[in-house]
């Protein structure tokens, strides 16, 4: 034991980044689930010594202590979400205001498309991008089928716009969620900065999918006026569950909106809003339904990265790509927004974005908060519309691409492909004309 300490302390950059690099591959080969591979990753961390088992340090706190690696504003701002979100679905206010977006299209397969795309995508920006695609299936189905065509086009587009839509707020994606904790970004910052250039890709994104799939997007006038007399009347099943859900949501999203007035945080308006309304419900069914496995792989996740952090790898990290890019802001923003956009889009974006965010607080101590300011944005546009790129390339395309299969649609690797590539690169050439024009000419 005495042998593998010293070993480890002689090496400890080199295990740690060992240690998080055979979990990234791990992670993107899919054979064992990942929440499995970031608690072993975690543990084998903490059992090596690259983060402290023990609080105090004689009389002193351990600054390694491996839970001062977890980021428990994240968690909680996960997991209280996750519970509004699954109450209120329960209610059916999600599927009736979908219903009512088709109505208004006259059921024109088009239209149908843009509508389904911007529902999804402002939908993504309040609920998390899987609650959202989940939400959205089953009608995208009934519509597909009472149209006659295939639903393929409309699956495809709400992958892109759930991607797209999550990146516009804090709450959205939960790479930003990791972003605006270590930043101490707000979630009007994100409104501010973000929801303008998401704003722009959405829209140039749906006009492209429109065209693409416009020969697809054909049906008769009685299956358009089957979906336009959609009977909508029976769709919302607890009407008070309905009412209780849409005013706490809506005031926690207030709350957000607050943030720089009461500076309350993120997490804890999510957390008092989930507890008012789990005053009406048996926490036990709605518990069983928060995301756990996704809960456990972040807390794993921010263990492994600690090890590589309290190892010095991350500052190590930081300083080569001030090296590279011969502490240009404008090279250094470029490499961070395309490489996070490229990488993302072949490895989960949320190890990606734990990994990076340490490092750029690293760049943050060298070259300060104004230097580093546009680099979050660069790592936010880059991480969560790179995830467009492949269908492993985020939780949501798995999902969709899962259901699709499922109902005998399946979505070959290679055909989601050929249309992310494309959604991607429009989206990194706006957001690298946007970051340019706002923060770096």
């Amino acid at each position: 034991m005495e042998f593998l300490h010293s070993l480890v302390n002689a090496h400890s950059v080199a295990i740690a980044a060992s240690i998080l690099i055979v979990a990234y591959i791990f992670i993107a080969t899919e054979k064992i689930p990942k929440v499995t591979i970031a608690l072993i990753g975690g543990a084998l961390t903490i059992f090596l010594g690259l983060v402290g088992s023990e609080k105090m340090l004689g009389e002193s706190f351990n600054p390694h202590y491996f839970i001062n690696y977890v980021d428990f504003g994240v968690i909680f701002l996960l997991v209280s979400m996750m519970i509004i979100v699954n109450i209120a679905t329960k209610s059916g206010m999600f599927n009736w205001i979908a219903n009512e977006l088709l109505k208004m299209t006259k059921g024109h397969p088009a239209l149908i498309l843009f509508a389904l795309g911007l529902f999804t995508a402002v939908t993504s920006a309040f609920l998390d991008n899987v609650t959202t695609v989940i939400l959205i299936m089953p009608i995208t189905f009934v519509i597909a089928n009472q149209l006659g065509i295939n639903p393929i086009p409309y699956l495809i587009t709400e992958i892109f716009a759930s991607n797209i839509g999550g990146t516009a707020t804090l709450i959205g994606d939960p790479p930003n969620i990791i972003i605006g904790s270590a930043a101490g970004l707000s979630f009007m910052d994100f409104i501010k900065e973000l929801t303008p250039v998401v704003a722009v890709i959405l829209l140039v994104v749906l006009v492209v999918l429109t065209l693409i799939f416009r020969k697809d997007l054909k049906t008769t006038p009685e299956q358009m006026a089957a979906v336009a007399e959609l009977d909508n009347s029976k769709t919302i099943t607890d009407y008070p569950l309905m009412i209780r859900s849409a005013i706490i949501l809506g005031l926690v999203i207030i709350g957000f909106v607050m943030h720089d007035i009461t500076h309350i945080p993120a997490y804890l308006t999510a957390m008092i809003g989930a507890s008012i309304l789990l005053l009406f419900e048996k926490p036990t069914s709605i518990l069983k339904d928060v995301e756990w496995n996704t809960i456990f792989f972040f807390i794993g996740l921010f263990i492994i990265i600690g090890g590589l952090e309290a190892s010095g790898g991350i500052a190590l990290m930081a300083k080569w790509i001030l090296n590279v890019t011969q502490g240009s802001e404008q090279a250094t923003a470029m490499l961070i927004l395309w490489a996070s956009g490229v990488i993302s889009g072949i490895i989960d974006n949320i190890p990606y974005t734990a990994t990076m965010t340490p490092m750029l607080l690293e760049i943050q101590k060298v070259m300060g908060a104004d230097y580093t300011y546009p680099l979050w944005w660069c790592l936010s546009l880059g991480a969560c519309l790179g995830g467009n790129m492949t269908i492993i390339g985020a939780a949501a395309n798995v999902i969709v691409s899962e259901s699709s299969a499922h109902h005998g649609h399946p979505i070959s690797f290679m055909r989601f492909l050929k249309y992310g590539v494309l959604t991607m690169l429009i989206s990194l050439i706006l957001s690298t004309i946007y970051i340019y024009i706002r923060f770096l000419h």
